[in-house]
């Protein structure tokens, strides 16, 4: 039975305890006594008494029952052909599985036939086990939780728990997810820097990995990420927020202060698109239109070294993609600014401009600095501009017509490779990732920062 039917089953038996249990409660008041609790709360007592063991077992089930169908196939006679170990082996039995399981309408080698009945065999018996524990569970725990149901019993303060207990496991799986994150670039990193001295990977200026060379004889001098770094902030910290901040700041300015409410209701929408197009459709413009109408310009203007791969091309195009994170914070925190400050302002004599400048701005601070973090930390980790517009060559140059690669491109050309994860040069990618982790990470605590000093001012 698939994973869907016994869900839908798990939620037909959690209906079925639901209804059974709503007009228990209520039989129970319409006798004359006082409930504790309303009916709707004994029926999702005895729901989630049901539903909950239920939905635990079908996941473990899942997880546990091919390893024994596994088990009892194996354990068949017509077993004894297989290779012992090897591909070959994997290969012929999941052609057996997935003919037996109906995925599939025959085998493709003849060596698996003989195991498609002994597969399909296991299946049903391990499905009709699975399907008699999970109403034998559902009809232990509702039985249970039904004969709890009396008038005195406080059942809305036990569902109250269980949301209490089921929105803490949400906090805690997104707390342990990023500890979990964490760790594991934390360990492959400990690990490459056991191969290669973090002094040349932070210090280093030539970058260079070689998955082909042995483990033992990787030249550390190869390992400098400088170039990478460089790139990364000079394209996406730089570059693009030249022009996003201009470009999203003055955007803001304008559709709050100056634009018209229905020209506004246009507007915002439509700038608000660009947060939504696929990063790889930006990355074809970048490298079909930009970067080659960047390099004919620089070609006409005397310059005979041009790139039609460019850290400019890039910048330009990962500008105008966060352009509206720069400009829904900015117009967001102007907007929220108390109409006392400006009316005030405007009352002392001075100009809408100047009000703006010297008042609506400087009150809207934390949330435009929150906009321009969150901007640079987007644009430091995008990966298909770079990746289509930029070039691989780790440059280290200031000449924005140049290729240029980033930390986010090498993590991907460093994991998409032939190379084992055992070598140093798949194991950078690692490194990078944790040191992208850290910056960003920094610049979000730099945001924090800069948001509760000037909320402190201006509140």
């Amino acid at each position: 039975m698939s994973l869907t039917l016994m869900l839908l089953l798990a939620l037909g038996l959690g209906l079925a305890s639901w209804l059974a249990a709503r007009a228990r409660a209520w039989s129970l008041q319409s006798g004359g006594q006082r409930l504790a609790a309303r009916p709707n709360y004994h029926a999702w007592y005895v729901a989630a008494w049901v539903t909950i063991p239920v939905v635990l077992f079908i996941v473990a089930w899942e997880i546990a029952s091919p390893h024994l169908e596994l088990r009892a196939v194996l354990a068949d006679p017509a077993a004894g052909g297989l290779p012992a170990f090897g591909l070959q082996r994997e290969s012929l039995l999941q052609e057996a599985r997935a003919v037996a399981a109906g995925q599939a309408p025959a085998v493709f080698n003849p060596a698996a036939q003989p195991l498609v009945e002994p597969f399909r065999s296991a299946i049903r018996r391990y499905d009709t086990i699975g399907l008699l524990s999970v109403l034998l569970i559902a009809f232990a725990a509702g039985a249970h939780a039904f004969l709890r149901l009396k008038p005195t019993f406080a059942a809305r303060t036990r569902v109250e728990r269980l949301v209490m207990a089921v929105l803490l496991l949400a906090s805690l799986v997104a707390i342990l997810t990023t500890f979990g994150i964490i760790a594991s670039l934390l360990f492959e990193t400990l690990r490459f820097f056991g191969a290669v001295s973090p002094l040349d990977f932070l210090f280093g200026f030539q970058w260079g990995p070689d998955p082909m060379v042995p483990p033992d004889a990787i030249d550390p001098s190869r390992y400098g990420a400088i170039p990478l770094f460089w790139g990364t902030l000079y394209i996406g910290a730089i570059i693009a927020m030249i022009v996003a901040i201009p470009l999203g700041l003055m955007s803001a300015i304008y559709l709050t202060q100056y634009a018209a409410p229905r020209l506004r209701a246009w507007i915002k929408p439509a700038l608000e698109i660009l947060a939504g197009v696929p990063t790889v459709v930006y990355g074809y413009f970048a490298a079909l239109t930009v970067a080659p109408a960047i390099r004919d310009l620089a070609v006409s203007a005397g310059i005979a070294n041009a790139s039609s791969e460019s850290a400019l091309a890039a910048g330009v195009v990962m500008g105008v993609m966060i352009i509206p994170f720069v400009s829904s914070m900015a117009d967001d925190s102007i907007a929220a600014v108390p109409t006392a400050m400006r009316d005030g302002s405007l009352a002392m004599g001075a100009t809408k401009s100047e009000t703006i400048r010297r008042v609506l701005i400087p009150a809207a601070l934390p949330g435009i600095v929150a906009g321009i973090m969150l901007a640079i930390s987007r644009a430091i980790g995008e990966t298909m501009i770079v990746v289509m517009a930029a070039g691989a060559a780790a440059n280290l140059t200031a000449n924005p017509l140049e290729a240029m690669t980033t930390v986010t491109f090498q993590i991907v050309a460093l994991l998409t490779g032939e190379g084992s994860f055992e070598h140093p040069a798949t194991l950078a990618a690692f490194a990078l990732g944790f040191v992208l982790f850290v910056v960003t990470l920094g610049l979000n605590f730099i945001a924090l920062r800069v948001v509760k000093r000037f909320r402190e001012a201006y509140e």
